[in-house]
């Protein structure tokens, strides 16, 4: 009877360089799967707000603020949890703004971005749970492809382990960041034994929560947000049992890790959120620009839908705001091209006395102006007044005492006096309404 050898038959590899020169830039494996994940997310949201009404092009202006203020977010919730490196003893303040070293946190990168994200929407006039939920399957995946950075980097992985898929680990040289410490035959040194690779099981359950936030939200239609609560369910959910594998250092509360605590307070609020919050799925009709002039006929402002304009169609105009339709009223834009009447205002309006107090379900940008009331037919603008006002016309309106009917240019009404509005013992108020 022999021993058999503990010693693991396969192990998975680590890289020995995770920085490479071109000319005087360094090219980091690190920032590269960071901007590689970003593209992958910036793709998919494209993708997916396209199909709920929002024009082309729309994801780089939210990306422009959403990125940095998500790295931002990232790099201060890391050295906020972990201190000790950067103003510990011996330690070195200014390696927290090295941030291609590592050390970004997912949860200061979702609180950041989504600061970023609020601030791009409200521009656009975009609601947040619309960005939120069509972000919900592709930030998984950018994950995913973010965490190979730590591969690279050899490290965020958990304790030892003999499974064929024991992940070898190299001791990094401190001199010279981002290449493994070598000994004096000049062979990378690797740290004894095999280990879980933590980072590889986040990025595989990673893309199972971005292939379930696509199945559950083609199957209900999630709305308000809960596709992205659903992601965050999804993702804290994995992130809880992988957090107690690893093995480097972190904060501890209870003799727990920071981490494990986090991942558990966010599931519980996106659980709550999830099962609070209701409604449709929300699709967004673009509000066009007004143009210099519009006839006062009382039809509707023709719209262009950007998400179909390609060649001989008009040219694409950044629309000022969207309006919030359900699926339905949507589907019926996409065939007629005819906006969906609002209760209580219109969007648009079709004469030129400025723009209209926007519907609870119209989201308009603040860069939006008013067209000059002088564009509109003064008839029909004395029209408006006098509806509005129960057929009493304004200060200004009715005739005046020695005024006949031609000074206002309007037809006297039957049984009229064409003196004093008071001659008739009828006060202000007209015999009868226009009609």
């Amino acid at each position: 009877m022999t021993l058999v050898s503990m010693t693991p038959l396969a192990a998975l590899p680590s890289p020995t360089t995770a920085v490479w020169q071109l000319g005087p830039v360094p090219l980091r494996a690190y920032a590269l799967c960071i901007v590689a994940g970003i593209v992958v997310a910036c793709l998919v949201t494209e993708y997916r707000l396209r199909r709920r009404g929002v024009a082309p092009g729309a994801v780089l202006d939210i990306a422009v603020w959403a990125v940095p203020t998500g790295i931002i977010g990232a790099r201060i919730y890391h050295v906020i949890t972990s201190p000790e490196k950067y103003f510990g003893t011996g330690g070195d303040p200014w390696k927290a703004f090295a941030i291609w070293e590592g050390g970004l946190g997912i949860w200061g990168a979702v609180a950041g971005g989504a600061v970023g994200a609020w601030i791009a929407a409200r521009q656009l006039g975009i609601p947040l749970s619309v960005v939120a939920d069509a972000l919900a399957p592709g930030l998984p995946l950018a994950q995913a492809v973010g965490r190979l950075g730590n591969w690279f980097n050899n490290e965020l992985y958990g304790g030892r382990t003999s499974l064929p898929w024991g992940l070898e680990i190299h001791r990094m040289d401190p001199d010279n960041p981002g290449h493994a410490l070598r000994d004096d035959a000049n062979q990378p040194i690797l740290e004894p034994g095999l280990y879980h690779p933590t980072f590889a099981y986040e990025a595989l359950w990673n893309l199972g929560v971005a292939g379930l936030v696509f199945a559950v939200d083609r199957r209900f239609k999630l709305g308000r947000g809960r596709a992205f609560a659903l992601y965050v369910m999804g993702y804290t959910a994995g992130r809880f049992w992988i957090e107690l594998m690893r093995s480097d250092e972190a904060n501890r509360i209870l003799g727990v890790r920071l981490n494990v605590w986090t991942a558990g307070l966010v599931f519980v609020g996106a659980l709550i959120y999830f099962l609070r919050v209701r409604g449709p799925r929300q699709f967004l009709i673009p509000i066009e620009a007004p143009a210099p002039a519009v006839a006062a006929t009382g039809a509707d402002v023709s719209q262009v839908d950007l998400s179909r304009t390609g060649k001989g169609s008009p040219a694409a105009v950044a629309p000022v705001g969207y309006q919030v339709v359900d699926e339905e009223q949507f589907t019926t834009y996409q065939e007629t091209g005819v906006r969906p009447e609002q209760p209580g205002a219109d969007d648009v309006p079709a004469t030129g006395d400025g723009v209209a107090e926007p519907a609870p379900d119209v989201a308009v940008t603040s860069a939006t102006t008013d067209r000059p009331a002088d564009t509109a037919d003064p008839s029909a603008a004395t029209t408006d007044r006098s509806a509005a006002t129960g057929g009493r016309p304004t200060a200004g309106d009715g005739p005046t005492a020695g005024d006949g009917p031609a000074a206002t240019g309007d037809r006297p009404t039957a049984g009229s006096d064409s003196g004093p509005a008071g001659a008739g013992g009828r006060g202000d108020r007209p015999t009868d309404r226009d009609s």
